[in-house]
């Protein structure tokens, strides 16, 4: 096996277990199908890509260093269909769901397995092509979209290689973090020429995530007492953006990580992932790390930082991070659901009526662009969190 570069290590209290706990514990809730089928999942496509090594390194396997799955049931799964008889019980699950986990699934979610079927195709296409091709497209801090291969969470670079584009273009962002600088830079994608399909089946993904996400904001604030719509307003020139993410086979999966601990930022992030599996999130109950089951044509929903504001911690979101293994590549594809650069965020008033607001009030724009400066560089301190604004008691 090759030098691996010290950069991709984990802290020793970091680092991925040997024994991993792997859970049906993740709720999952059922929304309506549009096409009344279910998809086949990524483990039907080929795997045939290749990868003998990556970023220079080898990816020769260690042996003795996978993780040994012990399965637990301690958690009921419910499964809503909302064309069952049950569908008045999506509110209450949900709210059940982000309070006790800050996650949850969903089924039948109407994203048709035709649109899914085509961006998992593509992203494989994309991530097979030379190193110098992908490149070619690659993101800078300049321009935040497109391909990039040395990723950091935490400061500590993540096993991975990922492409990124935004919903809408342009989107309007702050030029820099500063409370001060007032400019703004439209964001536009970068389109590989290989694979030719790719943006146009990006462009139709993005637009049904666009659907399934405001039908989870309606849930989610219904949920919370709300009008279904109490959300939609945050979300006019909003900043959500994709990623197709590639992990690709790692010799030191004892070691390193897919992506590091951490918490999203956003309002909700919606995840697609193959059967390969490897997100794991911090169970609230005992800071146990639980392996995410994959399962079949299910969406994995994360309740972001936002959410968590505006429910005045009501709702949490929850670490969590991505193993890698020595053997399989594995692919996903999050949807990153996020306000408008101007939006200022902060405790709902109708939930924090008579009670203390937990939040001070900040800007999306300016924290989103502080976020973003951690992905390309270490940083001396610890990169912005939501507990930065946590008000004073």
């Amino acid at each position: 096996m090759g030098e691996v570069d010290p950069a991709f290590i984990q802290d020793t209290q970091h680092r991925p277990k040997l024994a991993v706990i792997e859970a049906e514990g993740i709720p999952l809730v059922g929304t309506c199908s549009t096409d009344g089928t279910r998809r086949a999942t990524l483990s039907s496509l080929s795997l045939g890509l290749g990868f003998e090594s990556w970023g220079g390194h080898s990816v020769t396997p260690l042996t003795g260093t996978e993780p040994n799955i012990l399965k637990t049931n301690d958690v009921p799964t419910p499964l809503i269909d909302l064309s069952s008889a049950n569908a008045s019980n999506h509110v209450s699950q949900i709210a059940d769901a982000s309070k006790n986990w800050g996650f949850f699934q969903v089924i039948n979610h109407g994203v048709p397995s035709e649109s899914r079927r085509k961006i998992e195709d593509a992203a494989r296409k994309f991530f097979a092509l030379p190193l110098e091709e992908k490149r070619k497209v690659s993101r800078d801090e300049v321009n935040p979209l497109g391909y990039f291969d040395s990723e950091l969470t935490k400061n500590v670079r993540d096993w991975k290689e990922v492409f990124d584009f935004v919903v809408s273009t342009p989107t309007v962002i702050p030029v820099s973090p500063d409370p001060d600088d007032k400019e703004l830079k439209e964001l536009t994608n970068q389109w590989p020429q290989y694979p030719p399909e790719l943006r146009e089946v990006c462009e139709e993904y993005a637009r049904e995530m666009e659907k399934l996400a405001f039908k989870l904001l309606g849930l989610i604030s219904l949920s919370l007492g709300l009008p279904e719509n109490r959300f939609n307003l945050f979300f006019e020139e909003s900043t959500n953006f994709i990623r197709l993410n590639h992990y690709p086979p790692c010799p030191i999966p004892h070691l390193a990580l897919g992506v590091g601990r951490h918490k999203d930022g956003g309002a909700l992030t919606i995840l697609a992932q193959d059967d390969v599996g490897g997100l794991e999130v911090k169970r609230k109950t005992d800071g146990e790390w639980i392996r995410v089951k994959p399962t079949p044509d299910a969406y994995i929903i994360n309740v972001g930082d936002i959410i968590q504001v505006w429910s005045n911690d009501t709702y949490e979101s929850v670490e969590h991070r991505v193993m890698v293994n020595s053997e399989r590549e594995r692919f996903s594809i999050p949807v990153f659901f996020n306000p408008g650069q101007h939006v200022w965020v902060k405790p709902l008033e109708e939930l924090t009526k008579g009670e203390k607001q937990n939040y001070r009030a900040y800007n999306w724009g300016k924290f989103f662009a502080r976020r973003k400066r951690n992905n390309f560089k270490k940083l001396d301190v610890e990169n912005i969190q939501i507990s930065h604004f946590k008000a004073s008691e």
